[in-house]
């Protein structure tokens, strides 16, 4: 994991499925452990489902919070 990944967290969205669009940061804790028992997908997105999967599971989400707040900052710059 790099520091880009959480950043990738908070402005990727789930491409397919029931929470199709909401990025993957605010997918909730049962999304991400039913994919940890059922298998992760391939690729970018199965490794960023992993990634917020181990966040949420050892209860850090908070810790993209100050993310959050920095990438609303820098969108309302560049509009």
């Amino acid at each position: 994991m790099n520091q880009d990944d959480l950043l990738r967290l908070l402005d990727t969205p789930m491409p397919y499925g029931k929470y199709q669009g909401r990025y993957i940061a605010d997918l909730p804790g049962h999304y991400l452990n039913w994919y940890a028992r059922v298998g992760f997908p391939k690729g970018e997105i199965g490794r960023l489902l992993v990634l917020m999967q181990e966040i949420d599971h050892n209860g850090l989400s908070w810790l993209l919070d100050p993310l959050r707040t920095s990438a609303k900052e820098s969108k309302s710059r560049a509009e």
